[in-house]
C-alpha cells in the first residue's frame, strides 16, 4: 500500500487532480481520498524529497492506493495534473507509519 499526497493552489486543482489520476492513470482508490492540512502536505514534502520546499500549497488532499510505490511512480509520470503529487511508500517509514495512524480522521472531500 501507498499514499499519494496532492499539494494544489486550491481544493478545484486537488479534485482535478484526483480525477485525472482516475481518469487518465487508470487507477483506483483503496478509500475515499481526505483532506488534509496544507502545511502538513509542505511538511511531507519535504521529509520524503529531502529538500527545501520551494512554494506552499494552499490546499491538499491525501489518498491510500493498493499499488506498489515503484509502479504508482511510473504512472503518475505519464499524466500531467495541475497539482503537485507525492507519493509516500513504506520506504518513508516515518512519515508513512505516521499517515497509516492518521488516515481515518481526516475528513474526506465531497
Amino acid at each position: 500500500m501507498s499514499f499519494i499526497v496532492i499539494r494544489a493552489k486550491d481544493l478545484d486543482k486537488v479534485k482535478i487532480a484526483l480525477s485525472d489520476i482516475k481518469q487518465y492513470g487508470q487507477l483506483e482508490f483503496s478509500s475515499c481520498p481526505k483532506r488534509i492540512d496544507s502545511e502538513y502536505a509542505d511538511e511531507i514534502l519535504i521529509n520524503v524529497m529531502n529538500t527545501p520546499l520551494k512554494c506552499r500549497c494552499n490546499s491538499a488532499a491525501l489518498v491510500e492506493m493498493d499499488c506498489d510505490g515503484c509502479e504508482l511512480i511510473n504512472i503518475l509520470r505519464r499524466i500531467h495534473p495541475p497539482a503537485h503529487l507525492v507519493v509516500v511508500t513504506p520506504k518513508h517509514q516515518e512519515v508513512y507509519e505516521e499517515l497509516l495512524d492518521s488516515v481515518e480522521i481526516y475528513p474526506e472531500i465531497n
